[in-house]
Protein backbone atom coordinates (compact mmCIF):
# COMPACT_ATOMS: atom_id res chain seq x y z
CA UNK A 1 0.00 0.00 0.00
CA UNK A 2 2.92 2.30 -0.71
CA UNK A 3 1.80 5.93 -0.78
CA UNK A 4 -1.77 5.05 0.27
CA UNK A 5 -3.20 7.03 3.18
CA UNK A 6 -5.42 4.96 5.43
CA UNK A 7 -9.04 5.94 5.96
CA UNK A 8 -8.56 6.10 9.72
CA UNK A 9 -6.02 8.88 9.21
CA UNK A 10 -8.80 11.17 7.98
CA UNK A 11 -11.26 13.16 10.03
CA UNK A 12 -14.95 13.39 9.33
CA UNK A 13 -14.48 16.07 6.69
CA UNK A 14 -12.08 14.00 4.59
CA UNK A 15 -9.07 16.13 5.54
CA UNK A 16 -6.14 14.91 7.60
CA UNK A 17 -6.45 15.59 11.29
CA UNK A 18 -3.37 17.54 12.32
CA UNK A 19 -3.34 20.12 15.11
CA UNK A 20 -3.32 23.46 13.20
CA UNK A 21 -2.13 25.69 16.05
CA UNK A 22 0.84 27.92 15.20
CA UNK A 23 -0.14 31.02 17.18
CA UNK A 24 2.23 30.25 20.03
CA UNK A 25 5.00 30.71 17.43
CA UNK A 26 3.55 33.78 15.73
CA UNK A 27 1.72 35.96 18.27
CA UNK A 28 3.90 38.87 19.46
CA UNK A 29 1.60 39.55 22.43
CA UNK A 30 1.93 35.92 23.52
CA UNK A 31 5.72 35.96 23.18
CA UNK A 32 6.48 39.55 24.15
CA UNK A 33 8.76 39.96 21.14
CA UNK A 34 10.18 42.90 19.25
CA UNK A 35 9.25 43.13 15.58
CA UNK A 36 12.60 41.73 14.36
CA UNK A 37 12.34 38.77 16.71
CA UNK A 38 8.75 38.21 15.64
CA UNK A 39 9.80 38.09 11.97
CA UNK A 40 12.41 35.47 12.83
CA UNK A 41 9.74 33.39 14.59
CA UNK A 42 7.44 33.73 11.60
CA UNK A 43 10.22 32.55 9.26
CA UNK A 44 10.94 29.56 11.53
CA UNK A 45 7.24 28.71 11.77
CA UNK A 46 6.91 28.74 7.97
CA UNK A 47 9.97 26.54 7.59
CA UNK A 48 8.67 24.11 10.22
CA UNK A 49 5.29 23.90 8.51
CA UNK A 50 6.93 22.99 5.20
CA UNK A 51 9.21 20.42 6.87
CA UNK A 52 6.26 18.85 8.71
CA UNK A 53 4.42 18.38 5.44
CA UNK A 54 7.47 16.90 3.71
CA UNK A 55 8.33 14.50 6.54
CA UNK A 56 4.76 13.33 7.07
CA UNK A 57 4.36 12.66 3.35
CA UNK A 58 7.60 10.65 3.38
CA UNK A 59 6.47 8.40 6.22
CA UNK A 60 2.97 7.98 4.77
CA UNK A 61 4.63 6.76 1.57
CA UNK A 62 6.14 3.80 3.46
CA UNK A 63 4.40 0.50 2.81
CA UNK A 64 2.53 -1.23 5.64
CA UNK A 65 5.17 -3.99 5.65
CA UNK A 66 8.00 -1.46 5.92
CA UNK A 67 6.29 0.37 8.79
CA UNK A 68 5.80 -2.93 10.59
CA UNK A 69 9.46 -3.87 10.11
CA UNK A 70 10.65 -0.49 11.38
CA UNK A 71 8.27 -0.62 14.35
CA UNK A 72 9.84 -3.91 15.45
CA UNK A 73 13.31 -2.37 15.35
CA UNK A 74 12.10 0.74 17.18
CA UNK A 75 10.53 -1.44 19.89
CA UNK A 76 13.87 -3.23 20.28
CA UNK A 77 15.61 0.16 20.64
CA UNK A 78 13.05 1.15 23.28
CA UNK A 79 13.76 -2.00 25.26
CA UNK A 80 17.42 -1.00 25.47
CA UNK A 81 16.52 2.50 26.64
CA UNK A 82 13.92 1.16 29.11
CA UNK A 83 15.24 -2.23 30.25
CA UNK A 84 13.24 -2.17 33.51
CA UNK A 85 9.66 -0.90 33.49
CA UNK A 86 8.36 -2.81 36.49
CA UNK A 87 6.26 -0.52 38.67
CA UNK A 88 6.58 2.40 36.25
CA UNK A 89 3.85 4.21 34.31
CA UNK A 90 4.76 4.63 30.64
CA UNK A 91 2.75 7.03 28.48
CA UNK A 92 2.91 6.12 24.80
CA UNK A 93 0.45 7.12 22.04
CA UNK A 94 -2.10 5.74 19.59
CA UNK A 95 -0.53 5.63 16.08
CA UNK A 96 -1.55 8.46 13.79
CA UNK A 97 -0.55 9.52 10.26
CA UNK A 98 2.06 6.84 9.70
CA UNK A 99 3.68 7.02 13.17
CA UNK A 100 5.45 3.89 14.44
CA UNK A 101 2.88 1.51 15.93
CA UNK A 102 3.78 0.72 19.55
CA UNK A 103 0.59 -1.10 20.51
CA UNK A 104 2.30 -4.50 20.67
CA UNK A 105 5.15 -3.03 22.72
CA UNK A 106 2.64 -1.40 25.08
CA UNK A 107 1.02 -4.78 25.77
CA UNK A 108 4.47 -6.15 26.57
CA UNK A 109 4.98 -3.33 29.10
CA UNK A 110 2.02 -4.72 31.06
CA UNK A 111 3.48 -8.24 30.93
CA UNK A 112 6.76 -6.87 32.29
CA UNK A 113 5.04 -5.34 35.33
CA UNK A 114 4.61 -1.78 34.12
CA UNK A 115 1.50 0.29 33.46
CA UNK A 116 0.49 2.19 30.33
CA UNK A 117 -1.16 5.54 29.75
CA UNK A 118 -2.22 7.57 26.73
CA UNK A 119 -2.14 11.38 26.37
CA UNK A 120 -5.47 13.15 26.01
CA UNK A 121 -6.15 16.68 24.72
CA UNK A 122 -8.89 18.04 26.98
CA UNK A 123 -8.70 21.63 25.80
CA UNK A 124 -6.87 23.56 23.11
CA UNK A 125 -3.91 25.61 24.39
CA UNK A 126 -3.92 23.59 27.64
CA UNK A 127 -1.57 20.84 28.91
CA UNK A 128 -2.34 17.23 28.09
CA UNK A 129 -3.68 14.84 30.69
CA UNK A 130 -2.65 11.20 30.86
CA UNK A 131 -5.22 8.42 31.29
CA UNK A 132 -4.44 4.85 32.27
CA UNK A 133 -4.92 2.36 29.43
CA UNK A 134 -4.89 -1.40 28.97
CA UNK A 135 -6.02 -3.62 26.09
CA UNK A 136 -9.80 -3.82 25.91
CA UNK A 137 -10.45 -0.38 27.38
CA UNK A 138 -13.04 1.63 25.48
CA UNK A 139 -11.62 4.30 23.18
CA UNK A 140 -13.22 7.37 21.64
CA UNK A 141 -12.19 10.00 19.09
CA UNK A 142 -10.45 12.95 20.73
CA UNK A 143 -10.18 16.58 19.66
CA UNK A 144 -7.75 15.80 16.83
CA UNK A 145 -9.61 12.63 15.79
CA UNK A 146 -7.04 10.47 17.57
CA UNK A 147 -8.29 7.54 19.64
CA UNK A 148 -8.01 8.15 23.41
CA UNK A 149 -9.36 6.32 26.46
CA UNK A 150 -13.05 7.15 26.90
CA UNK A 151 -12.61 6.85 30.65
CA UNK A 152 -9.74 5.93 32.90
CA UNK A 153 -7.87 7.21 35.88
CA UNK A 154 -5.72 10.27 35.33
CA UNK A 155 -2.13 9.36 36.14
CA UNK A 156 1.28 11.03 36.27
CA UNK A 157 3.64 9.01 34.04
CA UNK A 158 7.23 8.19 34.93
CA UNK A 159 8.08 7.96 31.22
CA UNK A 160 6.56 10.01 28.40
CA UNK A 161 7.04 8.85 24.82
CA UNK A 162 6.36 11.71 22.40
CA UNK A 163 5.98 10.87 18.69
CA UNK A 164 8.16 13.02 16.48
CA UNK A 165 7.72 14.40 12.99
CA UNK A 166 11.38 15.47 12.94
CA UNK A 167 14.32 15.74 15.33
CA UNK A 168 17.83 17.17 15.51
CA UNK A 169 21.16 16.23 17.11
CA UNK A 170 20.38 18.27 20.23
CA UNK A 171 17.29 16.06 20.79
CA UNK A 172 14.81 18.81 19.98
CA UNK A 173 11.55 17.44 18.62
CA UNK A 174 9.59 18.79 15.67
CA UNK A 175 5.96 17.97 16.41
CA UNK A 176 2.67 18.87 14.79
CA UNK A 177 2.73 22.53 15.81
CA UNK A 178 0.19 22.54 18.63
CA UNK A 179 2.79 22.84 21.38
CA UNK A 180 0.99 20.29 23.56
CA UNK A 181 3.99 18.28 24.71
CA UNK A 182 6.13 21.38 25.39
CA UNK A 183 3.26 22.97 27.33
CA UNK A 184 2.65 19.76 29.28
CA UNK A 185 6.28 19.15 30.19
CA UNK A 186 6.71 22.74 31.31
CA UNK A 187 3.69 22.40 33.62
CA UNK A 188 4.64 19.07 35.23
CA UNK A 189 5.93 19.38 38.79
CA UNK A 190 7.89 16.13 38.56
CA UNK A 191 9.74 15.81 35.27
CA UNK A 192 9.34 12.38 33.66
CA UNK A 193 11.90 10.65 31.49
CA UNK A 194 11.01 12.02 28.04
CA UNK A 195 11.61 9.99 24.89
CA UNK A 196 11.07 11.29 21.37
CA UNK A 197 10.26 8.45 19.00
CA UNK A 198 10.13 8.17 15.23
CA UNK A 199 11.92 7.06 12.08
CA UNK A 200 15.58 7.74 11.37
CA UNK A 201 14.58 9.44 8.11
CA UNK A 202 13.11 12.25 10.28
CA UNK A 203 16.60 13.46 11.28
CA UNK A 204 17.30 17.14 10.55
CA UNK A 205 20.45 19.25 11.03
CA UNK A 206 18.40 21.50 13.32
CA UNK A 207 14.74 22.31 14.00
CA UNK A 208 15.77 25.91 14.88
CA UNK A 209 14.67 25.52 18.52
CA UNK A 210 12.79 28.42 20.05
CA UNK A 211 12.63 29.43 23.74
CA UNK A 212 9.43 27.42 24.33
CA UNK A 213 10.90 24.20 22.88
CA UNK A 214 11.92 21.54 25.42
CA UNK A 215 14.51 18.94 24.33
CA UNK A 216 13.86 15.24 24.75
CA UNK A 217 16.11 13.23 27.06
CA UNK A 218 16.66 10.76 24.23
CA UNK A 219 15.46 10.19 20.67
CA UNK A 220 14.71 6.57 19.71
CA UNK A 221 14.55 5.32 16.11
CA UNK A 222 15.00 2.02 14.30
CA UNK A 223 18.76 2.72 14.22
CA UNK A 224 19.16 3.00 17.98
CA UNK A 225 19.05 6.10 20.10
CA UNK A 226 20.38 9.67 20.12
CA UNK A 227 21.31 11.72 23.17
CA UNK A 228 22.45 15.33 22.60
CA UNK A 229 24.80 14.98 19.63
CA UNK A 230 25.66 11.38 20.56
CA UNK A 231 24.33 8.22 18.96
CA UNK A 232 24.30 4.95 20.84
CA UNK A 233 23.05 1.40 20.59
CA UNK A 234 22.87 1.36 16.81
CA UNK A 235 21.16 -1.60 15.22
CA UNK A 236 22.46 -1.17 11.71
Amino acid sequence: MSGKRDDDERDGTGSYASPPCYMHELDSDYLGLAVDDLQQRIDVARWRKAERQRLIEERLALSADERSRLAEKISASLDRVLPDVSGRIVSAYWPFRGEPDLRGWMKDILVRGGSCALPVVVERHAPLVFRAWKPGDKLERGIWNILVPAKGEEVMPDVVIAPIVGFDSACYRLGYGGGFFDRTLAAMQKKPHVIGLGYEQAALPTIYPQPHDIPMDVIVTESGFHTHSHRGGETR
